[in-house]
């Protein structure tokens, strides 16, 4: 997307793009083509082998034949990269202290990942509902729902932002469907979870270098804790993937691929099946910039995610345990902490009743 001197901007694979591995290195992530669900016999078992191969072992992936075209693409980037060129004043505007609702700009190193700064800013934004607050009885998650803020001298933005939302959605939808068919669970099993108002988020993030204090962590390790994520990157790289050894896995861009990654929920749904990988940015080198939107497809705040019902159930390894990180089978329980604990200044504005109870700041998404 933009460097100093933007020379390419992110597009999507073209209809007909085939998968294939961007090196010739055997560490290379998977690459999978989701458009080969429409394919033969053939090539649907040859998705579901490649989807749950990548989905047990590294647990993550480079996804092409999505649909999205080149000119969705460049709406959101070129509008993205407006947005980070306003004044700061402008920004400032739509700051998420603001909002109740955790929606808006974070300056940078506003935000946490496991209590140390994130060198980076961002724009949060999720789908466009009136505000829900939450009744006597009712849980604090409900905050999570409620209005976006817009820079009034950008209104594209509203526009690309929303159309996103409502694109990867569907990606993202058909692509859980695909995955839980590749372990042999019913497809539809979660759709219930999803129906009404999902809890569909993005972010556009702006990484500005390194640190004055020469600091690498543009995001710390960490990883998500809702379903799927769909990430798109420039061309600068940045990006991490923990090996089961402790190392990390560098994700080179590929141009018109989403990196894909799978969220704790879906760890803790299938007792360790599917795998949630830990992973992180690394800042780019002096004031390089490097840009990123990741989506979160995730279902509604009241949803209660189920065990998954699958053939290899009693393979499982068992989801990873962590006292610091309880998961919680309802979903908006696990957003609503997540959240209060990355924005702590967000929380003492808007629910100091609940700043002792969010603890230290937990993993948050990239």
């Amino acid at each position: 997307m933009s460097q100093q001197h933007p020379t390419t901007t992110p597009s999507s694979t073209p209809s007909g793009a085939t998968s294939g591995s961007t090196s010739g290195s055997t560490d290379a992530l998977p690459v999978i083509d989701l458009s080969l669900a429409h394919g033969s016999a053939d090539d649907r078992l040859r998705l579901h082998d490649e989807l749950r191969t990548a989905a047990t072992g590294v647990g993550f992936f480079q996804l092409v034949g999505h649909g999205i075209t080149p000119a969705e693409t460049a709406a959101l980037t070129d509008a993205m990269r407006a947005f980070f060129t306003l004044p700061e004043a402008d920004r400032l505007s739509v700051s998420n202290l603001n909002s109740p609702h955790y929606r808006g700009y974070t300056r940078t190193g506003d935000e946490r990942t496991g209590g140390s700064q994130d060198w980076r800013d961002q724009l949060d934004i999720g789908a466009e509902l009136p505000a829900h607050v939450p009744a006597d009885g009712e849980p604090p998650y409900w905050w999570l729902e409620g209005p976006n803020q817009w820079p009034a001298a950008l209104p594209e933005l509203r526009t690309a932002a929303l159309g996103w939302i409502d694109r990867l959605g569907d990606v993202a939808r058909r692509l859980l469907h695909e995955l839980l068919t590749s372990i042999g669970a019913s497809p539809a099993f979660y759709d219930e979870a999803f129906a009404g108002h999902p809890h569909l988020r993005l972010k556009l993030v702006r990484y500005p270098g390194t640190a004055p204090d020469g600091a690498g962590q543009g995001v710390g390790a960490h990883k998500d804790y809702g379903f799927i994520t769909l990430l798109l990157q420039d061309t600068v790289g940045g990006l991490q993937v923990e090996r089961p050894d402790g190392s990390f896995l560098e994700v080179p861009p590929m141009e018109g691929a989403f990196v894909v990654n799978l969220g704790e929920l879906l760890e803790v749904a299938t007792d360790g099946y599917l795998k949630a990988t830990s992973h992180r940015v690394v800042s780019p080198p002096g004031a390089r910039e490097r840009f990123s939107v990741p989506f979160f497809y995730n279902p509604r705040l009241d949803a209660h995610v189920a065990p998954l019902d699958f053939p290899l159930a009693h393979h499982a390894p068992g989801a990873t345990q962590d006292p610091a990180n309880p998961l919680f089978a309802d979903f908006g329980q696990n957003e609503w902490k997540g959240y209060t604990r990355a924005h702590p200044e967000v929380t003492r504005r808007h629910h100091p009743e609940l700043v002792d109870a969010a603890g230290p700041a937990r993993p948050t998404r990239s």
